[in-house]
């Protein structure tokens, strides 16, 4: 727990910041909702880039975030995770159904998404977070309720199975979220530097930049000719096995003129071949400024066979953009938290990323 000594003040003043940043973000909402096309269940018809991108208001002591399992229950990770967003002055309460079992599911179909929808509803709720991935989010994402994150954009955080999510929020609203850790919280995976990532992502206007790391596998990614490379546009992704199992639904983002960021966990090699395979096939990565790399974890092959860093490498290498590896984003050790739809620079002579606030 933490001193709430002047919280009131703080709170008061950020309300009436807050207050005139609602008004503006729901004509920008608005607008976007009226120019999107919706098309039932939260899908819209065509992906521009040029439409108004919205950011949710930052996080200040005394803010309720609302954990919520769309995929599996959460366990007793949540305590840990509780106590580390309290530990930020933030008020933490759960989703009604965060801790049901429906076979390896959080509830029922209905039920996690009445959860999330509840979440997005409540206008005292001001961030959205992931209790735990794994699967289920893409049975229940079509039936996001678009409209009330149009209405009251605030912050959405998660990973991996929750993905298609993110990209669900940025195609029907433009909404920046948050790529980074889980409720179910771990310190051996997620120490204090993810811990201060969190908060100065979700609380802070403060840029947020990556440095690539050396002792990541994914730094191995070797293309010829990428030595000096600078690449700029909204960082756009996530977790590679959601991305390319979204392709033709309504979730799956355009990636034209983005920098596209892709991770994953307990894939072989070749497996990172067929979903970057398959992705170009269908034409997503044609028109992409650059592409970030996060992290492969438990990324093992056979002897004597390509490494996932040699895979990937040999699938981007013809793309003829700027390549960056090394970055810790995902579900390996010191997992740090990045806002997607936020404007990002790549930088591949410096090994970093650059990425704009997704706060206001």
């Amino acid at each position: 727990m933490v001193d709430f000594d002047g919280r009131a003040e703080n709170r008061k003043t950020a309300l009436s910041r807050r207050e005139l940043l609602r008004g503006g973000v729901f004509a920008a909402g608005s607008a976007v909702a009226a120019s999107a096309g919706t098309t039932g269940c939260g899908r819209v018809d065509g992906d521009s880039l040029d439409a108004t991108v919205i950011y949710p208001p930052a996080l200040v002591a005394g803010d309720r975030v609302r954990v919520v399992a769309p995929a599996r229950p959460g366990d007793s990770r949540l305590v840990r995770g509780t106590e580390i967003l309290e530990s930020f002055g933030l008020v933490v309460e759960f989703g009604a159904h965060v801790y049901d079992s429906y076979g390896y599911l959080a509830g029922t179909d209905g039920e996690r998404l009445d959860d999330l929808n509840a979440a997005f509803r409540d206008p005292g709720v001001r961030c959205v977070f992931g209790a735990r991935g794994g699967y289920g989010t893409q049975r229940i994402v079509d039936g996001l309720d678009v409209e009330a994150v149009r209405r009251d954009p605030k912050i959405f955080i998660g990973f991996s199975d929750l993905t298609c999510l993110h990209g669900m929020l940025w195609r029907a609203a433009r909404l920046v979220s948050f790529y980074g850790p889980l409720a179910t919280w771990t310190d051996a995976r997620t120490g204090p530097d993810s811990i201060e990532s969190l908060r100065k992502a979700l609380m802070t206007t403060d840029p947020i930049i990556l440095t690539r790391d050396p002792a990541e596998p994914s730094a191995a990614v070797n293309i010829a000719g990428n030595a000096s490379g600078i690449a700029t546009g909204p960082l756009i992704g996530g977790n590679l096995t959601i991305v390319e199992t979204g392709i033709g639904t309504g979730d799956f983002p355009s990636l034209d003129g983005a920098i596209f960021l892709f991770e994953d966990t307990g894939e072989a090699p070749y497996s990172y071949d067929r979903m970057l395979t398959q992705l170009r096939r269908s034409g997503a990565l044609d028109k992409i400024a650059g592409v970030a790399i996060g992290q492969f974890d438990l990324a093992n092959g056979a002897a004597g066979e390509w490494t996932a860093a040699q895979a990937v490498s040999d699938r981007l290498q013809d793309l003829g953009v700027p390549v960056l590896g090394g970055l810790r984003i995902g579900h390996g050790k010191g997992q740090l938290t990045v806002p997607l739809g936020a404007r990002a620079t790549l930088d591949t002579a410096a090994g970093t990323l650059t990425v704009e606030p997704g706060v206001s």
